[in-house]
C-alpha cells in the first residue's frame, strides 16, 4: 500500500486501485498506530477512481508536513571507507572507523520540512563546495510512538569536501536548503521490508547515463529497529519523523555533481525519486 501527498489531497494506492482519503491533515493522516490496517479500514469506505492517478502524475508533493528528517551515518562498509578516506588529511578518519563498530550509531539532524523537496523537484549543491554527491538511502517513516510505519526513498545530498575538511563541519555539509529529497510516496507494509530489497542510483548527464550502482539493504551493519531505538531514547516527535538509514553507494572520488544532472533513486516496492540539480 502506498500513500501520496498531492496538492489535491492524499491518494492511497492499493492493488492497482486509487483512493482519495477524506483526511485533510497529513500529520494526522500518517501519524497513526498500525497505519497499514488503518488505511485498509479507510479504503473500505471509499470508492476507487482511476483518474486519481493523475493527481500523482501532475501535483505530487514531498510526503512531509511537520516532520523532522534525521539521518544515520556509517551504516554500510562502503560508507565507512569513504568517510575515512575523505577525512584522513584532517585526522578524522579514526572517528568513522570507531563509530562503525561502536554500540551507539551515528545519528544527526538532517532537515526541517521547509528544506525538503519531493520527486520532480530540484535539489541543490552548495556554491562554496567543489565535491558534491547524492546519497541514496532507504528512509523510514516512524510514528510518534516509535513504530516504523512506512518506507520511502531518500537523497541525503552531501558536500564531501566540507565534511572531509573537518568532521565538525558535518551540519554545513549536510543541512542546507534543498539538501534533502524524499518520495515519491510512503510505502506502508504489514511487516518489515524484506532484507533483499535493492536500492539503485542512476545519474543522468546530458541525457545519457553517467553513473549507475545498486546495493541491497541487507548490507547494512545495523538493524532499523536499533537505529530507531537510539533516535527515540531522549527525543520526542509529536508528528512522527523520517530517518535516513545510510548509504552503501558512493561514486568514485573524481565524481562531483553538476548543475543539470538528473538523480534517480529507485527502491524496490517503493518507486523512483527523481530530482534535478540546481545551484542557488
Amino acid at each position: 500500500m502506498k500513500a501520496y501527498k498531492t496538492l489535491q489531497g492524499f491518494v492511497i494506492e492499493y492493488q492497482n486501485q486509487y483512493f482519495l482519503s477524506r483526511h485533510q491533515d497529513w500529520d494526522l493522516f500518517i501519524n497513526r498506530e498500525d497505519l497499514f490496517y488503518e488505511l485498509q479500514r479507510e479504503i473500505q469506505l471509499l470508492s476507487p477512481v482511476p483518474e486519481y492517478k493523475s493527481l500523482i502524475d501532475n501535483s505530487l508533493q514531498a510526503p512531509i508536513q511537520s516532520q523532522e528528517v534525521w539521518a544515520s551515518g556509517v551504516t554500510y562498509m562502503r560508507s565507512r571507507d569513504a568517510r575515512m578516506e575523505e577525512s584522513k588529511k584532517a585526522g578524522g578518519d579514526n572517528f568513522y572507523d570507531r563509530v562503525y563498530d561502536a554500540e551507539r550509531p551515528e545519528l544527526f539532524f538532517k532537515s526541517t520540512p521547509h528544506r525538503v523537496v519531493g520527486s520532480g523537484q530540484k535539489v541543490r549543491i552548495r556554491k562554496d563546495s567543489k565535491w558534491n554527491v547524492p546519497e541514496p538511502e532507504l528512509t523510514l517513516f516512524i510514528n510518534s510512538k516509535g513504530q516504523i510505519s512506512g518506507y520511502t526513498c531518500g537523497n541525503d545530498m552531501s558536500s564531501r569536501d566540507i565534511e572531509g575538511e573537518n568532521p565538525l563541519y558535518l551540519p554545513q555539509a549536510k543541512s542546507y536548503d534543498k539538501s534533502t529529497a524524499i518520495g515519491p510516496c510512503i510505502t506502508i507494509l504489514d511487516e518489515p521490508i524484506i532484507s533483499e530489497t535493492q536500492i539503485k542510483l542512476e545519474i543522468i548527464r546530458y541525457d545519457l547515463p553517467y553513473f549507475t550502482d545498486f546495493i541491497a539493504i541487507n548490507r547494512m551493519k545495523r538493524k532499523h529497529t536499533e537505529l530507531v531505538e537510539f533516535l527515540f531514547r531522549e527525543t520526542s516527535f509529536p508528528h512522527g519523523c523520517f530517518l535516513m538509514t545510510g548509504t552503501g553507494i558512493v561514486p568514485p572520488d573524481d565524481f562531483t555533481l553538476e548543475v543539470g544532472d538528473e538523480i534517480r533513486i529507485t527502491i524496490e516496492g517503493i518507486g523512483t525519486l527523481v530530482n534535478t540539480v540546481e545551484t542557488k
